[in-house]
């Protein structure tokens, strides 16, 4: 999790800054969080910027402050707010209906603004987000146990052209992607372009190793096919001059049976070219055909 903790501190770099995104993102934090209804408020993060950005984010959305903050130090810790006052005033704040058996679903009227938008989603994530290291796989999620959150943030973020898939995972409803660039582009979306830069930068370096290595396993290939095919032209060349037939062939094939000889470890074209004078590789291919004709054997491939 060091590559998703390393975005959620990128992403509570910025500073807190009006009213209206304050509520947006404290409101992705709240449908994304461990528990939001009208008996208590519990944000659980082991993330030390989220940890520092809460107490100001929700100042700033709803004037005030939490009734528990989690002890200091590293690790998961909680804030709770469990003041009925408190808690009516944040409802209030996002224009939803108080009770304890309500439906939550996203206001989008507070989200008609493209920052505000950015805003949700980001709380979104630093709650309830979560993304690969890049350089393993790609996949980036964001989970909620609100049913209806969970069908509605789909069509948000088609809305801001994105393509996200959509599960359901113990209780969860989760809506991922699985693709790099819709990966990269919803980082830069939400804040923060530097892990979208090493989301892009993983993506090439595994493409190289891939290429590298494809490239090797073909080199590799090649050559066991060229040392297969030595093997059974000097194979076929031996029993020509055991059965004395190699000295009366022809002075090409003759030449040619000599630097298969002197030179197992070349292909082809290395051979074609140490010719007087030099052949083409297809010229001196059939020359060893030649060969393995006569000598009773199959022609190289």
């Amino acid at each position: 999790m060091a590559f998703s903790a390393d975005v959620k501190q990128e992403l509570c770099r910025p500073e807190v800054g009006r009213r209206c995104c304050a509520q947006a993102e404290a409101y992705g934090v709240l449908l994304f969080c461990g528990a939001f209804h009208s008996r208590q408020v519990k944000i659980v993060t082991e993330c030390g910027a989220l940890k520092e950005r809460l107490p100001v984010l929700f100042r700033r959305a709803f004037k005030l402050s939490f009734d528990q903050l989690p002890e200091a130090g590293e690790g998961k810790g909680a804030f709770l707010i469990e003041d009925q006052a408190k808690l009516r005033g944040i409802f209030d704040a996002l224009a939803l209906e108080w009770g304890a058996s309500m439906s939550l679903h996203i206001n989008l009227a507070l989200l008609e603004e493209d920052h505000c938008r950015e805003a949700f989603l980001r709380g979104a994530f630093l709650a309830g987000g979560s993304v690969t290291d890049p350089m393993k796989s790609y996949h980036l999620e964001l989970a909620t146990s609100h049913y209806h959150v969970g069908r509605e943030l789909p069509a948000l973020l088609r809305e801001a052209g994105f393509a996200p898939k959509e599960t359901a995972r113990k209780g969860n409803f989760v809506i991922y992607f699985k693709q790099c660039d819709h990966i990269e582009d919803l980082l830069t979306f939400l804040g923060a372009p530097v892990s979208a830069m090493a989301v892009m930068n993983a993506k090439l370096e595994r493409d190289l190793r891939g290429s590298v290595n494809r490239q090797v396993n073909c080199d590799s290939a090649n050559l066991d096919k060229t040392v297969a095919a030595a093997r059974e032209q000097l194979s076929a060349i031996r029993r020509l001059r055991e059965s004395g037939r190699l000295d009366g062939l022809p002075d090409k094939l003759r030449e040619a049976a000599r630097l298969r000889a002197e030179n197992p470890e070349l292909n082809l074209s290395q051979l074609a070219a140490l010719c007087e004078p030099a052949v083409s590789k297809s010229a001196f291919n059939h020359r060893m055909r030649k060969l393995m004709e006569l000598a009773g054997g199959a022609g190289p491939s």
